[in-house]
């Protein structure tokens, strides 16, 4: 991420937002105590962004002409999503398996535990993961955290996947998310297994990586362009440790994942603090 110009902090950017992305420049805008600081993604657009910005300060037109734009104007809604293909691509399986799950129930639920599950008299009796691995079962090292089992339970972590998500692929690129998305996932499920556990699901575990990931690169490098409240830094460590407790259960949060959370975020801090060292 490279830093361009600082502008004033009462300076309306929605124009030139807008602009930078119909031109396709990756870019970032983050507030800091002085003003607004806008960042560029690819420093082979630092030219394109510069006459960008000299137009938008002359007040001149700033959006391409004709009908590629035109043409680009209907699937607007679109770009957010093309601009971080593998966060997009996980949050579309989520979505894929929970409405899977709805319409064909435990065969899905089956299919993507971490171990193979039978049913035997009606009730289902688990296998071993090292069974389902030598069947050649790959998939179910890392296919829980695409199950879901409620609408509250897939808002939230969509919610936390995309906010952090995104700010890792437009960042540091999409093969730094997916390493991401992978470590933590089968590292999160492994830990959760070792517990006995096999009936579980959630990317919550992926999310307590992007966290740690987010907010230490962040810490370690303020001029990255990586942002977290502190506040939901504190809510998101609050809410694995309670859930850790007994007090939990007394509220129906007894069922939760912990030791995928606790394995995610410490993946999310080793993989964050490894690359913020390489940061220049």
């Amino acid at each position: 991420m490279y830093r361009v110009i600082l502008l004033p902090r009462d300076a309306d950017l929605d124009e030139l937002r807008r602009a930078l992305w119909a031109h396709r420049i990756g870019h970032r805008i983050t507030e800091e105590d002085d003003g607004q600081v806008l960042w560029l993604v690819d420093p082979s657009q630092q030219e394109a962004l510069r006459e960008l910005l000299a137009q938008w300060q002359r007040g001149e037109p700033l959006m391409p002409e004709g009908r590629a734009a035109r043409r680009g104007g209907g699937a607007q809604w679109l770009a957010p999503l093309r601009r971080v293909p593998v966060t997009s691509l996980t949050l579309g399986l989520c979505l894929l398996v929970f409405a899977a799950t709805w319409l064909l129930g435990d065969l899905v639920i089956a299919a993507m535990t971490i171990a193979p599950v039978g049913i035997v008299d009606g009730q289902p009796v688990p296998g071993s993961l090292g069974e389902g691995l030598a069947s050649g079962q790959v998939w179910r090292l890392l296919s829980p955290i695409f199950l879901h089992f409620g609408w509250m339970h897939l808002i939230f972590n969509m919610l936390w996947l995309w906010f952090f998500g995104r700010q890792v692929e437009a960042l540091h690129g999409g093969r730094r998310m997916l390493t991401l998305l992978l470590l933590s996932g089968i590292g999160g499920n492994l830990a959760q297994y070792a517990t006995g556990t096999v009936l579980f699901g959630g990317i919550s575990g992926v999310d307590f990586a992007l966290l740690g990931y987010v907010w230490l690169m962040s810490r370690r490098r303020p001029g990255s362009g990586f942002f977290v409240p502190q506040m939901l830094v504190i809510f998101m460590l609050a809410w694995m440790v309670f859930t850790m407790t007994d007090i939990a259960t007394l509220f129906g949060f007894g069922n939760v994942a912990n030791e995928a959370h606790l394995g995610g975020l410490v993946v999310g801090l080793a993989l964050g603090w490894y690359h913020s060292r390489r940061a220049r």
